[in-house]
């Protein structure tokens, strides 16, 4: 089964090629859907538009889908890759924080009444 990250962010391809040291996997591209002949097939894909959508994960790697372990496009994930992301894509890794909920009067009494 397909494996899910704790968080991906999409990007444009022309976003990636602008950054030093990115090199494509062409060969994990996902095919593409079309119809011919009144039936789905599926096409496989050689190349990239700049206007084609990937993925980056939280551990940096990049998809062709929001999966981690499939259609992997680049993992060659160093120092600079991660500092590259952050300074030129303005990727950030959202950080769950707990929030207060203000409560009413009437449901702290109720919790007070719940304990006795």
């Amino acid at each position: 089964m397909a494996e899910m990250g704790k968080y991906c962010k999409a990007y444009y391809v022309k976003d990636f090629r602008a950054i030093k040291g990115w090199e494509e996997n062409l060969e994990a591209l996902r095919p593409e859907t079309r119809e011919e002949d009144g039936q789905e097939v599926e096409v496989e894909r050689t190349e990239l538009e700049d206007d084609d959508i990937l993925y980056l994960h939280d551990s940096y790697i990049v998809t062709d889908g929001i999966f981690t372990d499939e259609n992997i496009i680049f993992d060659k994930v160093t120092d600079i890759w991660k500092a590259a992301c952050h300074e030129e894509l303005g990727f950030e890794i959202p950080v769950d924080e707990p929030i207060d909920i203000p409560r009413t009067a009437d449901e702290a009494d109720g919790d007070e009444a719940a304990s006795t």
